[in-house]
């Protein structure tokens, strides 16, 4: 299993439609994040700077990477891009973190 830690950035104004949105995610979504090895997802706020922390653990890089192909993915990615920092292909700005601690 492979720990995933990467920050986003979500617009001061947008915080609560974005937790709305997310409570609960799409099924099809969650199934395909399923489906594709990843478990143990969260995202956190900071809510001093509106960066969101994401958490989760995957079975690879490669399924995790192949989540972005997926048509649900894209079309989450759209429906989440007026709610945050996006590139061209509404996906979001995503900053991997190195993990520096971990304790079992």
């Amino acid at each position: 299993m492979i720990r995933k830690g990467f920050k986003m950035k979500v617009y001061p104004e947008k915080v609560t439609e974005y937790i709305k949105r997310h409570n609960p995610i799409w099924e099809k979504l969650q199934q395909v994040l399923k489906d594709h090895g990843v478990h143990n997802y969260s995202i956190f706020l900071d809510e001093e700077t509106h960066y969101l922390f994401g958490y989760a653990e995957v079975a690879s890089e490669e399924k995790w990477n192949a989540i972005a192909d997926t048509e649900i993915c894209k079309k989450w990615w759209k429906y989440m891009a007026g709610l945050m920092e996006t590139n061209a292909d509404d996906s979001p700005v995503s900053k991997p973190l190195s993990e520096v601690f971990h304790m079992r």
